[in-house]
């Protein structure tokens, strides 16, 4: 038997409430999953925190892997790769510093207008203005507004590959204007 379909086998018996079941999974997993989660987080404790989290989904979704779609080991590491993700879009644009005193002085509106005025802020909206519409405005939702693909596709009223395509056709463009 081999491991996947023993993952297959083991999801199968968390679909019937078998608690040991998912201890195997963890035990056979973990490792690998921590590491996925460690790869988008860079913390070790969000990352633990994830992979339980993830953990919970598997015991609570089990019953939607198909067998007939993929490997039961990918389908499990994209419950991990979509809860770490989940987990920065909620920490929002935190940023880790050793630093005490940041964020103890108040920006002046001054800040911000330099900021904007910056040769590199010019340059990348230039750049943006240059993009079709529909490659600009699918990269401004998923990274100034962070949306997933599936929720651009959603607003923009489009299917998912095709604003795939736009935003990896944008972003290509974007690193050819400003390199």
């Amino acid at each position: 038997m081999s491991a996947d379909t023993s993952l297959a086998a083991l999801l199968a018996r968390v679909v019937a409430g078998d608690q040991n079941a998912l201890r195997a999974i963890y035990m056979q997993q973990s490792t690998r999953l921590f590491g996925v989660a460690m790869a988008i987080l860079r913390d070790r404790t969000a990352a633990a925190d994830v992979l339980q989290e993830a953990f919970l989904r598997i015991w609570n979704r089990a019953g939607q892997f198909d067998p007939m779609r993929g490997d039961a080991s990918v389908w499990i590491a994209s419950i991990v790769r979509y809860a770490a993700l989940d987990a920065v879009r909620a920490r929002g644009r935190e940023v880790v510093t050793d630093n005490p005193t940041l964020g103890d002085a108040v920006l002046e509106p001054e800040a911000f207008a330099q900021l904007a005025q910056s040769e590199d802020t010019k340059r990348l909206h230039h750049c943006l203005d240059h993009l079709p519409p529909p490659h600009r405005v699918g990269i401004m939702l998923a990274f100034v507004h962070g949306l997933s693909h599936p929720e651009v596709a959603a607003r923009m009223d489009q299917p998912l590959g095709t604003v795939k395509s736009w935003i990896r056709r944008g972003l290509l463009s974007l690193r050819e204007c400003l390199s």
